[in-house]
């Protein structure tokens, strides 16, 4: 399975230039069994990202552009009368499909974004009281402009919480824009993808990510962290609980992708700011990502020696 992961990024690379870490990040959330929650503004490669892993994994690719007028049936589908056979007929949504871009989420009334975020979490929608599985592997890729708000419905923080990593993808560097440019002229695109590996396959490796093991000491220095988010001044409200799992789960993700079957505080260190930053509401008009910063300077660390 090791390959497998070698082929996707190697696969992704293709459509995807100057990328590298934010497609990891990306693949953390999947193989952890999570969703990503993209923050950024138009036009950096949001769509084209998340088309490239629906192909690359032999997913179904669905994109619901998120409007104040989108209704929760318009996520989740609905039924309508068969005059033919005379009984109703449920007409799947975007949702049922393996990977999902929910495009600028923010702009969708809360009672949309709740049917959203609830089939994220029970793998499941609920239509005139029967409740139908959507496909898996199911992974939902939001997006919001982080700089403009008018007209926005903002995520609460408990809905934020859902997704379980948060980034930015960014400007490309010049060299690497214009690559795009002649790749685009070459007519490699996403289009041009071909698939990979198999969803089974990545079923198979989020099975496979649950069996890293994660040291008690290094357990505790998450919890550590966790907890210190919860206790610091400049912090109103910090990491649930439901958070300091899925931590876990992304550093067991990471790791995998390093190719070792066994996290080390490293891991811990690198994919906290991913998972944290979107679940505080700092105090005082700070910043979350310094605060990470600082608070993974300031909780002791643990030594290798602990657990290897």
């Amino acid at each position: 399975m090791r390959d497998a992961i070698d082929i996707l990024m190697e696969n992704l690379s293709q459509s995807i230039v100057g990328q590298t870490e934010s497609i990891r990040i990306v693949l953390v959330a999947l193989l952890s069994g999570g969703h990503a929650l993209l923050e950024d503004v138009p036009g950096v490669g949001k769509t084209l990202l998340a088309k490239s892993l629906a192909r690359s994994i032999n997913g179904r690719f669905q994109r619901v552009q998120c409007t104040p007028d989108l209704l929760p049936s318009d996520i989740t589908g609905t039924t309508i009368w068969n005059p033919n056979s005379r009984e109703f007929e449920f007409i799947p949504g975007p949702a049922f499909a393996n990977v999902l871009l929910a495009d600028e989420i923010n702009r969708a009334t809360p009672r949309t974004q709740s049917a959203l975020l609830e089939v994220m979490e029970e793998k499941q929608v609920t239509v005139d009281g029967e409740a139908r599985p959507v496909p898996q592997p199911f992974f939902v890729i939001a997006t919001q402009n982080p700089i403009e708000y008018q007209g926005t419905f903002p995520l609460p923080e408990a809905q934020m919480d859902r997704f379980a990593v948060c980034l930015s993808l960014g400007y490309p560097s010049a060299t690497e824009e214009l690559t795009m440019l002649q790749r685009q002229h070459s007519q490699e695109t996403v289009k041009s993808l071909e698939a990979c590996i198999s969803l089974e396959q990545v079923g198979e490796l989020q099975r496979l990510v649950s069996l890293v093991q994660v040291a008690p000491t290094l357990q505790q220095y998450i919890v550590d962290l966790v907890r210190a988010t919860r206790d610091h001044e400049d912090i109103s409200l910090g990491v649930s609980p439901r958070g300091c799992v899925v931590l876990q789960k992304a550093v067991q993700a990471y790791a995998f992708l390093e190719g070792r079957d066994y996290a080390i505080p490293d891991d811990v260190k690198l994919i906290t700011p991913y998972v944290f930053c979107h679940r505080l509401i700092p105090s005082h008009g700070r910043q979350a990502k310094a605060i990470v910063e600082r608070l993974l300077q300031s909780v002791a660390k643990v030594g290798r020696h602990n657990y290897l």
